[in-house]
């Protein structure tokens, strides 16, 4: 007689006792078709699966009143053969407009698409289409449908010299491969940085080519589970996160200039990736960042002029793999609060040829992080006290650099608002002096630079 108590587990004990019957072949047999079908399939031939909110229709009267009477652009797309060049004649006219064949459209900066202050304006759902010298503006400012200028559905694209403003979300990419996103302006609504929407997102999004845009005023450039995408010479100003990888895999950012926003770049639980030869200046405020890691692993980090920042590098228990490692070199840390700060990291950063000159501090090593743990080597440090006796451009003594009543503010962020303080500084130059505690040593460069060498970024 079987307990009451046993009948909730009934299910589950009759699939234990089916596997035990099938034997280990069946069981072997299962295995392979979860290595075929599970995390090692190959999707990138798979069909496409909407992940998109069904997004409402705005009759004409919900639109502004400044899109009544114009001409819809949709009819001119659907009136376009498939693999055509449509080239409309000058003017404004109304959206939304959704693309779902491939058509070459050329606006020759004289066609604007306004879709009211309602929706999205443009949705490119199509592969091997073009859209070049567009003005699209007048997105609806709901987060919830992701309202944009622009939607791109698809692979093998081309997205250049348009002109993106007043939306909410401007370029926005999902499940869309191998998209060329090149010279085009983006600016976001006219509203609070932390409502805005993003200038550019990539999401499941591979292998896209991000080129010479420039995005203003709008919250963030960012890339979710993005791979193998190349960011190169785009300017990103006024923003939050000039751009933001989380869990992306192997995405390069060269020759781009970032100004006055609150983060450069930021890679969060990303593995690979380069960062190499940007301009990254005046991240300043209270969260003021140029470069930040939070557990990446394996980054290149080279080649980059770092200048006038709260933080110049902010890194996270980074490098986070086993065994894997962050190579910082050839970049130049200048007139940063802080030029490096590494929180609770394990080792693994291989810092050579840096120049740090002008910085308040120029290393912080806070959390359980040790000395020892990363390796430096060959920097160029602007308040190091060795000769160089032998004339061959490398210091006779080692660099070190100890911490003394900084060990303050470092263990107490709260003090950091004091750290330049008349009290701070005297305390600190007593404790350099005559120690009354011991001071911890935050790096050691056993071949620094005696002479600055000249940086040079494409």
């Amino acid at each position: 007689m079987i307990s009451r108590r046993w009948f909730p587990l009934l299910p589950a004990l009759l699939l234990a006792s089916t596997l035990l019957i099938a034997g280990p072949t069946e069981i072997g047999n299962e295995t392979d078709k979860a290595e075929t079908f599970g995390a090692n399939a190959d999707l990138s031939t798979a069909p496409r699966v909407n992940v998109d909110r069904p997004k409402p229709t705005f009759p004409l009267y919900e639109r502004n009143k400044r899109v009544h009477g114009l001409r819809p652009f949709q009819a001119l797309v659907d009136a376009a053969p498939a693999g055509s060049v449509l080239r409309p004649p000058p003017g404004i006219y109304a959206g939304p407009v959704e693309l779902t064949k491939p058509l070459t459209i050329e606006g020759g900066g004289r066609v604007t698409i306004d879709s009211g202050d309602k929706g999205t304006v443009f949705s490119l759902v199509t592969n091997n289409a073009t859209l070049r010298g567009l003005h699209l503006t007048g997105s609806g400012d709901s987060h919830d449908t992701d309202d944009s200028c622009l939607d791109v559905r698809g692979h093998n694209n081309n997205i250049e010299q348009l002109v993106i403003d007043n939306c909410l979300f401007g370029i926005d990419l999902k499940q869309s491969n191998d998209n060329t996103v090149k010279n085009n302006k983006v600016r976001s609504k006219p509203i609070e940085v932390g409502i805005r929407g993003d200038g550019l997102r990539l999401w499941y999004s591979h292998r896209n080519l991000i080129e010479g845009n420039e995005i203003v005023d709008s919250r963030d450039m960012v890339a979710w589970y993005s791979n193998d995408n190349t960011y190169r010479r785009n300017l990103g100003m006024r923003s939050r996160y000039s751009i933001h990888f989380m869990f992306a895999k192997n995405n390069t950012v060269e020759y781009n200039r970032f100004y006055d926003n609150a983060v450069g770049v930021y890679f969060m639980y990303t593995e690979g990736g380069i960062l190499r030869n940007n301009l990254i200046s005046h991240a300043t405020g209270a969260t003021g960042m140029a470069i930040g890691f939070k557990e990446a692993s394996n980054t290149v980090i080279e080649g980059n002029e770092i200048v006038y920042c709260a933080v110049g590098i902010g890194s996270d228990l980074s490098p986070f793999q086993p065994d894997s490692k962050i190579w910082i070199r050839n970049n130049r840390f200048a007139f940063n609060g802080i030029a490096m700060q590494l929180t609770s990291e394990l080792g693994g950063n291989i810092v050579t040829d840096n120049v740090f000159e002008g910085n308040l501090t120029n290393v912080v090593q806070a959390g359980r992080g040790k000395a020892g743990l990363n390796e430096w080597r060959g920097n160029f440090w602007d308040d190091y006290l060795g000769f160089d006796r032998n004339h061959d451009g490398q210091g006779d003594t080692p660099y070190e650099l100890y911490a003394y009543a900084d060990q303050i503010w470092i263990e107490l962020p709260a003090a950091r608002f004091f750290k330049t303080a008349p009290v701070l500084e005297l305390l600190d130059f007593l404790e350099r002096l005559a120690p009354f505690s011991s001071p911890e040593l935050t790096l050691k460069d056993e071949q620094p630079r005696f002479v600055k060498p000249k940086q040079v970024r494409g």
